[in-house]
């Protein structure tokens, strides 16, 4: 199965890049989880996903749909969808303990 983006990031403005959210819902079914990990997320496996709808999961027990346009080196921003609209959104990656993206 090929990669298509769920979409591209804006023009860059005055020095900073501007992301839209996806134009288009996530997948309509949940991924079934992977393995969880008993430690933080390592920001260079969940680098793969930027730009790709990811199914996340926490250690609070919440679930969702994001897409991820930024990585760093203890978080990950991007989108998250509320089941009717995406939000921008920021996480820990201390506070996930899964994720699978597609």
């Amino acid at each position: 199965m090929g990669f298509f983006p769920p979409f591209e990031p804006s023009t860059p403005q005055q020095g900073t890049q501007a992301f839209q959210p996806p134009s288009s819902p996530p997948p309509q079914f949940i991924p079934q989880q992977t393995q969880a990990t008993s430690f933080a997320v390592n920001p260079g496996a969940i680098h793969g996903c930027l730009f790709r709808f990811t199914y996340i999961w926490q250690r609070n027990g919440e679930q969702y749909w994001f897409v991820p346009v930024f990585v760093g080196s203890r978080s990950v921003s991007g989108f998250r969808w509320t089941g009717r609209q995406w939000i921008f959104f920021g996480v820990d990656t201390r506070q996930i303990i899964s994720f699978s993206c597609f």
